[in-house]
C-alpha cells in the first residue's frame, strides 16, 4: 500500500497538518481531500473518550472515529471529501466520497493493483491505458451527463457520491451510504408544513451551514452572482465574517448573460469588497484547453471556461477557500425545467391554462432554451415514462440533441448502439420502488437530477475541477446534509409557488438580500453560447478545430458531416445557432480531449 498526498493548507498551516496521517497505534493510516465540518465538537467529544490529537487538523478526526465506529464513521462527517484510509490490522483499504460527489475518486487497476486518485490524469500517470469508454460517450451525448460510477475513459471507474469501497485481497465492495429521501404523496399528505416552521428552519440551519464554512485559518471569499443563491450566501457570510469579504463576480460582454451590476449592487448591501472578472470570446479560446485538461470531460457552454478563469483570478488575489451558491437550485427546485414540471403536474385537466403557463415559462426563461427548456418529448423517452409516469423536463431537451446528433455519428458506433436506449438504460440504473415511486414528479426530477447532472457537470466542471486547478478550495453550504435532509421534507407547493421557485429559500434570506434579488426569478449561470458571433475569437477556434484533424480521428464521429454542419452556420439565425450551439460543443470537448490525452480508441 502506497499512500500520496498533495495538500492545500486552509486548517493548520503547519507542518503537523501533513498528509498521510497515522494512528497512534500506527495501524491506520489516512490521505483526505476536503473539509470536515464542526470538527472542533467532534475532536472534543473523541478526548473525552480517551481519543488522542496530534494537530489542528479537521482531517484527523476520522482516524478514532474510524476506530470507534468502523465505516459507520461516515455517518459522523459532515462536509465535502474523499478519502483513502488504509486498516493496516485488517489489511483492507476504506474509501469514500461525500454525499453529493462534490469532490472526485476515481480508480482503475493497472497490472493486478488498485489504483485510487482525485484526477484521471493521475491514473493514466500511473499507467491506465487513455482509450474511450463507448458506453459512457453514448450516454453522455444522450443524457449530457456520465453514469454515476463511469468516466469517459475505458476502465476508470468513479466512486459514485454517497457511496464507500471495502477492498480487501480477496474482495472489492461499493456501498451506499446515504440518499435523497423524499416523502412519498402520502407521507407528504399527512404532514402538511406551515409556511412559517419551514422558513424559520432553513433559515437557521442554513446559517449554521455557512457558519461551519466561515471556519478557517485563511481568508474566506465569496463567488457572486445576480442570483438568489450566491447573494443569500454572502448576505448571511457578512453577518459572521469580522472582515469585509471579497465578492468576485463574472462580467460578460453580452447584456443577456451579465449580472454584474445587480451583483454589485448586493456586495455594496453586504458590505463586501467587490472584485470584477470581466471575460470576452478571445478568453474562451485561450483557456478552453485548460479548463478541459482540468474537468477531464465535456463542456456544453462556456461557463465553465468562465469558472476556470474566475478560479484563477481568485487565487492570484490571494485566496484560497471561497463559498459558493451550487445545490440551491437542486433541492430548492430553482431551474425553469422544475417549473415546467409542477406546471404539468398541476394544469393536467385545464389544458388551457397549462399552455399559458408554459407560454409565460418560455417567455421569462428565454436563455434556458435548447437547455434546460424543449417543446416536446421524443419517442425514445418512453421507457421514463413507463417507470415514472412522466417525462422529466430535464432529460427532453438532451433527448432532442440525440435524434439530430446520430447523423453525425460514425457508421461503426451507429450499428453498435442501434437497438440500445440510453434512457432504458438510464432509468434502470435507480432504484425505483424504494426512492422514486409514489413521489411527487418534481422530487423525482429533483432526485434524478441531483443524481446525475449535479455531481458530474455542475460540482465537477462548473465547481471543484475549476477551482482545484488553481488551488481554490469551494465549499458548498447548500449542501450541508442536515440542510438537505430538512429540505426534502419540505412540500413542493412550498419550493415551487405560481410563477415563482424557491419559495421557501427566497422568505428565508429575504433579510439578507437586496430586494431586487428577492423578486428576481432564476436566471442560470451560463455564458454567450459559442457561435453567437462569426467573427468572436473563440466562433473562429471552434470552426478551426473541428474542420482539422483533431476531430477526423475521433473514432465515433462522421467529420464530413460535422463539416456540413459547420458549413450552415453563417446563415442560421441567433435562435437556430444557439440550438446546436451545445452539440457543437460536444463535438469541439471530444476533440480536444483526445488530442490533449492522447486518446485511443477502446
Amino acid at each position: 500500500m502506497g499512500l500520496g498526498h498533495c495538500r492545500l493548507a486552509v486548517l493548520d498551516l503547519t507542518e503537523s497538518g501533513s498528509q498521510p496521517m497515522a494512528s497512534e497505534d500506527g495501524n491506520l493510516h489516512v490521505v483526505v481531500n476536503g473539509e470536515f465540518y464542526d470538527f472542533e465538537n467532534i475532536r472534543t467529544a473523541l478526548k473525552t473518550e480517551g481519543f488522542r490529537f496530534h494537530t489542528e487538523s479537521d482531517s484527523e478526526i476520522l482516524l478514532p472515529l474510524y476506530q470507534k465506529h468502523g465505516v459507520q464513521s461516515l455517518n459522523h462527517l459532515r462536509g465535502e471529501f474523499a478519502f483513502v484510509l488504509w486498516d493496516s490490522g485488517r489489511r483492507q483499504l476504506f474509501a469514500a466520497r461525500d454525499r453529493f460527489g462534490i469532490k472526485p475518486l476515481y480508480y482503475t487497476r493497472i497490472g493486478g493493483r488498485l489504483h485510487f486518485a482525485s484526477e484521471i490524469k493521475a491514473l493514466l500517470a500511473a499507467g491506465a491505458p487513455p482509450e474511450w469508454d463507448w458506453e459512457t460517450v453514448h450516454q453522455v451525448h444522450s443524457i449530457w451527463a456520465h453514469p454515476p460510477d463511469r468516466t469517459l475513459f475505458r476502465n476508470i471507474f468513479q466512486v459514485p457520491p454517497a457511496h464507500y469501497v471495502v477492498a480487501t485481497a480477496n474482495e472489492f465492495k461499493v456501498l451506499p451510504y446515504w440518499d435523497f429521501n423524499f416523502p412519498t404523496q402520502i407521507e407528504a399528505a399527512t404532514n402538511p408544513a406551515g409556511e412559517p416552521e419551514p422558513i424559520a428552519r432553513v433559515r437557521e440551519k442554513l446559517h449554521e451551514a455557512v457558519r461551519l464554512r466561515l471556519r478557517a485559518d485563511v481568508p474566506v471569499g465569496c463567488y457572486l452572482s445576480g442570483g438568489l443563491d450566491s447573494c443569500a450566501i454572502l448576505g448571511i457570510a457578512s453577518l459572521y465574517s469580522p472582515r469585509p469579504i471579497r465578492a468576485f463576480t463574472l462580467a460578460f460582454d453580452d447584456p443577456a448573460y451579465d449580472e454584474s451590476k445587480i451583483a454589485e449592487a448586493m456586495a455594496q448591501h453586504a458590505g463586501a469588497q467587490f472584485n470584477l472578472v470581466p471575460v470576452k470570446s478571445a478568453d474562451f479560446s485561450d483557456h478552453f484547453n485548460g479548463a478541459l485538461y482540468s474537468g477531464e470531460t465535456l463542456i456544453y457552454n462556456p461557463s465553465v471556461v468562465s469558472k476556470y478563469i474566475l478560479s484563477r483570478h481568485v487565487r492570484e488575489a490571494g485566496l484560497k477557500v471561497v463559498l459558493t451558491g451550487e445545490g440551491a437550485d437542486e433541492i430548492f427546485g430553482g431551474y425553469a425545467h422544475f417549473r415546467k414540471d409542477m406546471f404539468r403536474h398541476l394544469y393536467t385537466h385545464d389544458p388551457a391554462e397549462l399552455q399559458r403557463q408554459l407560454d409565460a415559462l418560455y417567455r421569462n426563461n428565454s436563455i434556458s432554451h435548447g437547455t434546460l427548456l424543449s417543446e416536446t418529448a421524443p419517442a425514445e423517452l418512453a421507457p421514463l415514462r413507463e417507470a415514472l409516469g412522466f417525462v422529466p423536463t430535464f432529460l427532453e431537451a438532451p433527448a432532442q440533441y440525440i435524434r439530430e446528433s446520430k447523423k453525425f455519428f460514425s457508421p461503426g458506433f451507429r450499428a453498435h448502439f442501434h437497438a440500445r436506449n440510453a434512457y432504458a438504460d438510464f432509468i434502470a440504473r435507480f432504484d425505483i420502488a424504494g426512492q422514486l415511486a409514489d413521489r411527487h414528479p418534481v422530487d423525482q426530477s429533483l432526485y434524478l437530477w441531483s443524481r446525475t447532472t449535479l455531481p458530474n457537470y455542475l460540482l465537477s466542471q462548473l465547481g471543484d475541477r475549476m477551482e482545484m486547478a488553481h488551488s481554490v478550495e469551494g465549499r458548498l453550504p447548500f449542501l450541508d446534509h442536515e440542510l438537505v435532509e430538512l429540505v426534502t421534507k419540505i412540500p413542493v407547493a412550498l419550493k415551487i409557488r405560481g410563477s415563482s421557485e424557491k419559495h421557501v429559500l427566497r422568505e428565508a434570506v429575504r433579510d439578507v438580500v437586496t430586494d431586487p434579488v428577492y423578486r428576481r426569478q432564476k436566471h442560470p449561470f451560463m455564458a454567450p453560447p459559442a457561435t453567437r458571433s462569426s467573427a468572436s475569437p473563440f466562433f473562429q477556434f471552434m470552426q478551426e478545430t473541428l474542420r482539422g484533424r483533431a476531430l477526423k480521428n475521433v473514432p465515433f464521429y462522421d467529420a464530413r458531416e460535422i463539416e456540413k454542419l459547420l458549413d450552415l452556420l453563417p446563415a442560421m439565425d441567433a435562435a437556430g445557432r444557439e440550438r446546436v450551439d451545445p452539440l457543437l460543443m460536444t463535438f469541439l470537448s471530444i476533440a480536444k480531449l483526445q488530442e490533449i490525452f492522447h486518446i485511443g480508441q477502446g
